[in-house]
């Protein structure tokens, strides 16, 4: 199976940016994470990662044309108003995850409203980095409706 894990805007940051909500490992661990991953389930895993929300697009619109069987977005600040990621995920038709790293229900008010999840088949949150191997599993699964 192929996978494409996208991660929005300073997701690269992880280990650097506010530790005590996101934990001290840091980027590159969660690429090693997910690759085991892919190693471990014998799936071709693709990790992208974009500040720029145009670049999330093209990606999203990408995996359209080249094999992608499922997406797990972590779009970061973007889930809450990027309704251009928003159309361009719906306009996939293979499952998808809504990833976040925090709880995001614990969290500022803002951040409790997701403009990506209603478009996906399901939303994690609050799971750390292990959120990603569960979104991971969930797609492997097949459990979406």
């Amino acid at each position: 199976m192929k996978l494409l894990v996208i991660n929005g805007p300073n997701i690269n940051f992880l280990g650097i940016r506010e530790k005590s909500v996101y934990g001290t490992q840091d980027y590159d661990y969660l690429l090693h994470m997910i690759a085991r991953k892919g190693q471990e389930t014998d799936c071709t895993i693709e990790v992208f990662q974009s500040n720029h929300e145009g670049a999330i697009i093209d990606r999203i619109q990408d995996a359209y044309f080249d094999g992608t069987e499922g997406i797990v977005i972590n779009p970061g600040a973007y889930t809450h108003y990027s309704y251009a990621i928003r159309d361009a995920l719906a306009s996939i038709g293979v499952p998808k995850v809504e990833i976040h790293i925090s709880n995001i229900m614990e969290r500022e008010e803002f951040r409790h409203v997701s403009v990506t999840a209603p478009v996906c088949d399901r939303q994690i949150y609050g799971k750390g980095l292990e959120g990603y191997l569960m979104a991971i599993d969930y797609i492997l699964s097949g459990q979406q409706e």
